[in-house]
């Protein structure tokens, strides 16, 4: 797995399982290998996995073409480094092209509860013509959590600029409901 992650350090999967594979060590033994200093409590072995983790990731982000390394850094760090992991997440969606970067970190910053850096980063870095439409779901879901549906409309509207109709139209009609929704919720309130 090593050998594919230098080939590619963006490959999900093959980070994914020696992730867990380092995790799991992590766990058994201490940071001096010896199976008798290893971690006692839950919060010990999660916080050893964790820098298990964020040492494979660290090695890995060193290569020009990683972002998906710089990911995992930024959703380690999110908490106790939240510029670090910004920077770490704006890097990462400028080696990508497709938008699968910016996805990912939308995703991170979402559900580490920062749906206003989410909004952020994806109206600094999406590009509708260029990015899978996935990245409009992200955004204004990230804009609805953050209680402004006003840039949830704009973020659906500016779908309408994609190439791929085809594929955006269930997208659009799927987005439409949860912004009518937000719409009513807050003119409710």
């Amino acid at each position: 797995m090593r050998a594919m992650l230098s080939d590619d350090p963006n490959d999900v999967r093959a980070f994914r399982a020696l992730a867990e594979i380092v995790r799991r060590r992590a766990a058994e033994v201490g940071h001096d290998g010896d199976p008798l200093t290893a971690p006692q409590d839950e919060v010990e072995k999660q916080r050893a996995a964790d820098l298990a983790v964020w040492a494979l990731a660290e090695e890995l982000a060193g290569n020009p073409r990683a972002w998906h390394p710089l990911i995992e850094l930024a959703r380690l760090s999110l908490h106790e480094d939240h510029e670090g992991a910004i920077r770490r997440l704006n890097t990462a969606v400028e080696r990508e092209p497709t938008g699968v970067a910016l996805i990912e970190s939308l995703v991170v910053l979402r559900e580490g509860g920062e749906p206003v850096e989410a909004l952020n980063l994806g109206v600094g870095h999406w590009r509708v013509r260029d990015h899978r439409p996935e990245v409009a779901r992200h955004l204004v879901l990230a804009a609805i959590e953050a209680g402004r549906p006003m840039d949830a409309r704009h973020h659906l509207q500016a779908l309408d600029l994609h190439p791929d109709t085809k594929a955006v139209a269930p997208l659009k009609a799927e987005l439409a409901q949860l912004v009518a929704q937000a719409d009513t919720a807050a003119s409710g309130s």
